[in-house]
């Protein structure tokens, strides 16, 4: 992913692939939970010309009903931006009035998966997503899809939708994980706590889960015969009591993960902590979006959340900080012994864990 910019462009710091001749059909977001990809998402939305689809492999839309869509908006407590419509709203056409679920959707979707060939589920997967972007793209729009549970599945989703702008989204770790940290902390909300013990432990007969698990030192839940649903509501009982030190080796593991897919292969990707921080990097990442889509995106708003990490560190309680520095390098060493990955974005993976580093410092 070489940048298309030199070094005096404002957009010289986006890592970006070479310059696209023709427009890409739709745009794939690859992001985490609490990454501020929300708020990215929102930006494409507000465009005239983008159909945003937000999290299309939630498990929530197995049970969507039209009489459901309104409801669902921004709470209090999510941090998300206002938006103009609900967050499902997109949904509307493949929904059906006495029913529940979206067309095509299965529940199975909305774990993901770092094996490196697709599994049984990943062909009902392509047809989904696929008529998600027909009919989007039958009716002169531009589909937009806000993931928060793809990126392990991003080489083969990339494979499939060649036509289509994979963009990953990565914020620090530090923060990230701060954010549903707190969330947990001051609203007994587990759930984004939970998430990585979840999926880190539905994917345990995945060597490379295996061994980032043994490599970030993460004692999950119990194994046991129980079914996917079973599980997840033991982590979710789990996360009410889990060790912070735990909870934050386990969240790492997940990230640096997601991490090691997209360094292996998107077409744009945005930095959230710089993204708050600098006027040009925004600027250039415009610039990036309409190079390659078309679309160009108001991204001028962004907030300083490495910032606002810094200013929550006294009410993050329960996790040694200091003693995180061996996890992060843990993480990078793994990262970097997988070999062939895009040079610029290790970098920034670096950076990343440098950053966190310092984030982390004063966390007791």
């Amino acid at each position: 992913m070489s940048s298309p910019h030199s070094a005096n462009d404002p957009a010289s710091s986006v890592i970006s692939t070479t310059q696209k001749s023709a427009a890409k059909q739709a745009i794939f977001l690859h992001t985490g939970w609490r990454s501020a990809g929300t708020w990215v998402w929102s930006r494409l939305r507000e465009l005239e010309t983008v159909t945003g689809f937000y999290e299309p492999l939630s498990n929530v839309l197995a049970e969507l009903s039209p009489a459901d869509v309104a409801a669902s908006r921004p709470t209090l407590t999510s941090g998300h931006p206002p938006l103009d419509a609900p967050y499902f709203d997109e949904y509307r056409p493949f929904l059906q009035d006495g029913a529940r679920g979206v067309a095509g959707y299965r529940k199975r979707f909305s774990l993901d998966r770092f094996t490196r060939e697709p599994d049984a589920e990943f062909p009902a997967l392509h047809a989904y997503l696929q008529n998600l972007c027909a009919h989007t793209v039958e009716r002169g729009s531009v589909p937009v899809f806000k993931f928060c549970r793809s990126s392990g599945r991003l080489p083969w989703l990339k494979h499939v939708f060649p036509a289509a702008m994979h963009v990953g989204v990565l914020r620090n770790p530090a923060s990230q994980f701060a954010s549903g940290w707190l969330l947990s902390q001051q609203w007994s909300n587990p759930f984004f706590v939970a998430a990585p013990f979840r999926v880190l432990g539905l994917n345990l007969s995945d060597p490379l889960v295996r061994q980032v698990i043994n490599v970030c030192a993460v004692s999950l839940p119990p194994p046991s015969s129980m079914s996917d649903d079973a599980y997840a509501m033991a982590c979710e009982q789990y996360a009410r009591t889990a060790e912070g030190n735990n909870a934050y080796r386990a969240f790492v593991a997940l990230w640096i993960l997601c991490a090691l897919r997209m360094a292996e292969g998107v077409d744009l990707l945005v930095d959230m902590d710089k993204l708050g921080q600098s006027r040009d990097y925004a600027a250039g990442l415009c610039a990036a979006f309409q190079a390659q889509s078309g679309l160009t995106p108001d991204l001028s708003s962004a907030r300083d959340l490495v910032e606002e990490t810094r200013r929550s560190a006294p009410r993050i309680a329960g996790i040694d900080g200091r003693s995180m520095r061996t996890v992060h390098s843990a993480a990078l060493k793994f990262l970097k012994a997988q070999g062939g990955l895009d040079a610029a974005l290790v970098d920034v993976v670096r950076e990343k864990m440098v950053l966190a580093n310092e984030l982390t410092e004063p966390w007791r």
